[in-house]
């Protein structure tokens, strides 16, 4: 899969040149990796949201900081409650029958091999509903799904100072967003959070092009190389 880094800017996308520091927030280790691999992921510390389309840019990136190679891999990208990702280049969107309880949208992203000390990033198109709250989460899991090696999430981007005058909103990483009021729409009861994705049981499968399958199998719940 070719390698890239850019984040992709579509008219009336908020600034991906105002994302700040990657940081690795919310992210866990789940199931053991292979020797030698230790797979991480990060997101952006800061993004912008047209207040006007909606629109934003995220980078996700995926690393190895082991010493050995990952071998296939892939790398899910899954919005939640008013964060919804619209595109992820290079990847797949799973269909809606195999998104996780609870997601709104998701991409698969396969990963042929990460060689050790190597890093892939994706660029994320996404809109983000100011009046609610919104979440991402990135597992890193085997190329059948079977196992997640990391996960990422689902973390909160948001402020608690809304700016619903000015021509893009700015949220952070790990804060919960609050919605301009007063007047502003009420956030959404979401339930006690989850703290880990389901992963599919043993009959969980991809179809035959890779990605767009079913990642979770009996159930409606809860993937640019760098010198």
């Amino acid at each position: 899969m070719a390698s890239f880094s850019a984040v992709l800017i579509l008219s009336g996308t908020a600034g991906a040149e105002d994302e700040g520091p990657a940081s690795g927030k919310g992210g866990k280790a789940v199931d053991a990796a292979p020797a030698g691999v230790k797979l991480t992921t990060t997101l952006p510390g800061k993004i912008s949201v047209d207040n006007d389309s909606e629109k934003t840019a995220i980078t996700a990136t995926v690393k190895n900081e082991g010493s050995k190679d990952s071998g296939k891999i892939r790398l899910l990208v899954v919005g939640f409650d008013g964060l919804a990702v619209k595109g992820v280049e290079g990847c797949s969107a799973i269909p809606e029958k195999g998104l996780p309880e609870g997601s709104n949208s998701g991409f698969a992203c396969p990963i042929d091999n990460l060689a050790a000390g190597k890093s892939k990033s994706y660029a994320v198109d996404a809109t983000f509903d100011l009046g609610k709250t919104g979440k991402i989460c990135l597992p890193v899991q085997t190329s059948d799904g079977k196992k997640t090696f990391w996960q990422q999430g689902p973390v909160p981007f948001g402020t608690s100072n809304p700016s619903p005058d000015a021509p893009a909103t700015p949220l952070l990483l790990g804060t919960d967003n609050e919605p301009a009021g007063p007047g502003g729409k009420e956030l959404p009861k979401t339930g006690p959070a989850r703290d880990l994705l389901p992963l599919g049981a043993a009959g969980a499968s991809l179809l035959a092009a890779g990605v767009a399958g079913m990642w979770w199998s009996q159930r409606r719940r809860p993937g640019a190389q760098e010198g």
